[in-house]
C-alpha cells in the first residue's frame, strides 16, 4: 500500500474560515520536507560609549516579539466572531526584555548574536550591532 505524501488529505473541514494559515503554520512546523527553513534574524543596533566599550557593559533591549494570539490561539477568530485581540491575524506583540553582554574591548560595528524565545518557546534570533558614541 502507498502512503500520500500529504498526511492532512483526510482531514474534514473546519468550520473556522481563517484556519488555513493556522494549519499552514502547523504543517511547517511538524512536517517539513528537508531541512527547516531559517528565520532572518531581527536585526537590532545598541549605542555605547567609549568607556562601556572599553570596560565592557550589559545592556537591556526592548524587543518585540511575534506569537500566536493568546486570545484566539492563533486562529484569528472566536466562534464566528473576528478575534479582537489580534484584529483576525492569528499573531500578537509581545514584550521581551533582551540582556545583552558587551565584552571588553569591543569595537565599533561588532555583531553580537543572541536568541529571545516567545512563550510558546519559539527562539528568535536577535543581530544586535554595536555602535560606539
Amino acid at each position: 500500500m502507498r502512503l500520500k505524501s500529504d498526511p492532512f488529505h483526510d482531514e474534514i473541514a473546519i468550520d473556522f474560515p481563517s484556519t488555513g494559515r493556522f494549519v499552514d503554520r502547523v504543517r511547517e512546523a511538524f512536517v517539513s520536507e528537508g531541512a527547516p527553513r531559517a528565520t532572518e534574524p531581527l536585526q537590532m543596533r545598541a549605542q555605547v560609549t567609549r568607556a562601556q566599550a572599553f570596560r565592557g557593559t550589559v545592556l537591556v533591549l526592548d524587543l518585540a516579539l511575534r506569537a500566536a494570539c493568546s486570545l484566539c490561539g492563533g486562529r484569528g477568530e472566536t466562534w464566528a466572531e473576528r478575534c479582537t485581540a489580534c484584529d483576525g491575524s492569528g499573531d500578537e506583540e509581545i514584550p521581551y526584555l533582551l540582556r545583552v553582554v558587551v565584552p571588553p574591548g569591543v569595537k565599533d560595528g561588532t555583531r553580537l548574536r543572541r536568541r529571545a524565545r516567545t512563550p510558546e518557546g519559539t527562539a528568535v534570533r536577535v543581530d544586535v550591532t554595536v555602535t560606539i558614541q
